[in-house]
């Protein structure tokens, strides 16, 4: 027989415990997983942890639950003894968190370990046990003063495996894991009250019947679970409830995307592309939800015995856990999610001139009144009229002597590039820089005193005798900083300026373009609105894209368009070929490659030749990225001006589109700020 021939025998018992307990002990965190999950199991209304030195040197978990008799304590650190299955029958409908019977031998086979139990006997007296076993080997077994529940020690753990020590990280790494493990059983299990200390100091306390916010206001910062929001519903016999963040307040991680299966806190790839399918559209591939989703099935339609420490399952039907899981998530985002404004009922639509619509076509709002020219030179009149508005004869205003008369040229270092201000009613106070007495009136500064006064309330600064220049200014307001409740009645409200009316869109009034990429809009609330002209565009062709609303809409080429293919771009072309001339290209296979006589109205022919190419060459996998791809194309651009008439058009396209607060891309397409908002940019509230 060779030399190198090993016989085939059994292993001794320390080492096969030592094998089994690297599946079920990695670090502290999993040992005080195991344990809190066994007192769970028993019933246990208040749970208390105590790590010392990350856990390395002790794992105290005690609890108030039914205990274990003295006659099978010792049983309990034997490998494959359990109370909590007795048949396959019980395997396959598996309600409680463990049930191999491996958790305690294996933490036992690694570290110094003492347990103590105590059960009610049919006294009515409480009857305790405590056994002490050392690295697998029982050293004692005796009677022990406990009123009730289980006191579990661990000490000294990996004392025996120096090379499973060597790989535990620094020992505030270490408990920071299991605070997170004790975290996700909390979240679990709100009926139960936890607490988890570091040595003499409490770090975690949870009370029992909290509600899931209130335990995820402990572990997540308050500005992520404010934006939580519950969902619950029920599909295909599947329950999924819990708490969804909005997607205004993602991350960069995914961290705090947690799953539980029947109560069970584990990992699953067809979980996490539920949630990602549910905020698709919402978030960008970059950025992550904040989830704490409960799925509950019939225990038969899942199997939990398919991983070591049990953190992964298998889903009998995983089509119909994913389709219930995103259902139910979209559902209830497309309802949470930040709505500004309401479509207008019972309105068409508008075609504004320019981007979608005919060139023949009406403008889409109508003004009440005819907007005043615009004043040609900037001047001081009476009545409270904004500064460049010239006083009309029907007002009956006259000049004051010594300032400019209407339609008067008072040169260009009197005259203002922008800004308007008002003052008390009849004071005629208006606002500038530079202003001087009009050349050529004949008046003096004295001759300019009686209305000084009715000025200098307005701010309007006149120069002293012998000082002149730089004072020719507006003052600062004799004001304080800000309003509060004592000094508002003396502090009278400025009078409006008056303005051109602002255009209305339903609920909303359009104010401008700011940067030629976002619309400037004003809710009925009076909260400032900016809106991603692209963005929104975007989301309004992607709408119509996946409602069919370009259907045979292309347009043909003056000069067809020829694109050279690989032949795995033209055996993609033939599978995509009835989506893309659904979109309305038009398309001839040649000796050479493709011939493109006609594109959809939507793209120009450097974009249409782009968005072919991106198809054909795999970047858009299904029909749903080919509608982004072509709506992104065929959006309008930032950065390019829009009329009044075209961007009031955008706005109502926009308001009748369904999910509309984001982009095909995820990206929000709407920010809001409301006065509490703009006060804390400000710096004027915390």
């Amino acid at each position: 027989m060779s030399e190198k021939y090993r016989h085939i025998r059994l292993l001794p018992p320390e080492l096969r415990n030592q094998i089994a307990a690297g599946e079920v002990v990695e670090r502290p965190a999993s040992v005080l997983k195991e344990l809190v999950e066994n007192s769970l199991d028993a019933g246990a209304g208040q749970i208390d942890v105590c790590l010392e030195n990350g856990g390395q040197s002790l794992i105290s978990v005690q609890d108030d639950g039914s205990g274990v008799a003295p006659e099978e304590l010792e049983l309990a650190v034997t490998r494959h003894a359990t109370s909590k299955i007795a048949s396959m029958a019980d395997l396959e409908r598996i309600r409680s968190y463990g049930f191999r019977g491996e958790a305690l031998p294996s933490i036992a086979s690694v570290s110094r370990f003492a347990m103590t139990s105590a059960v009610v006997g049919a006294d009515g007296q409480p009857r305790a046990q405590r056994v002490v076993v050392e690295h697998g080997r029982l050293v004692s077994s005796a009677p022990a003063a406990l009123h009730r529940g289980t006191l579990v020690e661990v000490r000294d753990l990996f004392s025996n495996i120096p090379a499973r020590l060597k790989f535990l990280k620094t020992p505030a790494t270490e408990f920071k894991r299991a605070q997170d493990w004790l975290g996700r059983l909390a979240l679990a299990r709100s009926r139960v009250g936890l607490t988890l200390a570091s040595g003499q100091r409490e770090v975690l306390c949870f009370l029992p019947g909290q509600s899931l916010a209130q335990r995820l206001g402990q572990l997540w910062p308050r500005l992520v679970v404010e934006a939580l929001r519950p969902f619950d519903g029920q599909r295909h016999g599947i329950r999924a409830h819990g708490l969804a963040a909005l997607p205004t307040v993602s991350q960069p991680r995914g961290d705090r995307i947690l799953f539980y299966v029947n109560g069970r806190s584990v990992t699953d790839k067809g979980l996490l592309a539920a949630v990602r399918d549910a905020y698709k559209g919402r978030l960008t591939s970059r950025d992550f939800p904040q989830v704490v989703l409960f799925v509950e099935l019939d225990p038969a339609e899942v199997d939990v015995n398919v991983h070591p420490a049990k953190s992964e399952v298998r889903f009998r039907d995983t089509s119909a856990v994913f389709s219930a899981v995103s259902r139910i998530l979209r559902e209830t985002l497309d309802a949470a999610s930040a709505v500004f404004v309401s479509p207008v009922p019972g309105r068409e639509a508008p075609r504004p001139q320019g981007f979608w619509g005919r060139l023949d076509n009406p403008p889409l709002v109508e003004r009440r009144e005819e907007a005043e020219p615009e004043a040609e030179d900037w001047e001081i009149v009476p009545g409270g009229r904004a500064c460049g508005q010239k006083a009309r004869p029907e007002d009956g205003a006259e000049s004051v002597p010594g300032f400019f008369a209407p339609g008067t040229d008072v040169g260009p270092a009197a005259r203002m590039d922008s800004g308007a201000g008002t003052g008390p009613e009849g004071s005629g106070a208006g606002t500038g820089r530079g202003l001087s007495p009009a050349a050529g009136t004949g008046s003096t500064v004295e001759e300019i005193l009686p209305a000084r006064e009715s000025f200098r309330d307005a701010g309007v600064l006149f120069p002293e005798a012998g000082n002149s220049g730089p004072e020719w200014m507006l003052a600062e307001p004799a004001a304080p900083y800000g309003f509060g409740e004592e000094n508002a009645a003396a502090s009278a409200p400025l009078p409006a300026p008056a303005s051109r009316e602002a255009l209305r869109i339903g609920p909303l009034e359009y104010l401008g373009q700011v940067a030629q990429t976002y619309l400037v809009l004003r809710d009925g609330a009076g909260a400032l609105l900016l809106l991603d002209q692209h963005a929104a565009h975007e989301r309004v062709l992607y709408q119509r894209l996946r409602q069919g609303g370009f259907s045979g809409s292309g347009q043909l080429l003056a000069l067809p368009l020829d694109l050279s293919l690989h032949p795995a771009e033209t055996e993609r072309f033939f599978a995509l070929r009835h989506h893309l001339e659904a979109l309305g290209f038009a398309l001839e296979s040649t000796a050479t490659g493709l011939r493109v006589s006609g594109t959809p109205s939507l793209l120009s022919r450097a974009e249409a030749r782009d968005f072919l190419r991106e198809a054909l060459a795999g970047r858009r996998d299904d029909l749903t990225e080919m509608f982004v791809s072509m709506a992104c194309k065929g959006a309008i651009k930032a950065g390019q001006r829009l009329t009044p008439d075209e961007a009031a058009g955008l706005v109502q396209q926009w308001l009748a589109t369904p999910s509309r607060e984001h982009c095909p891309h995820g990206r929000p397409c709407v920010l809001r700020w409301d006065a509490a908002d703009l006060e804390k940019l400000f710096k004027r509230r915390q």
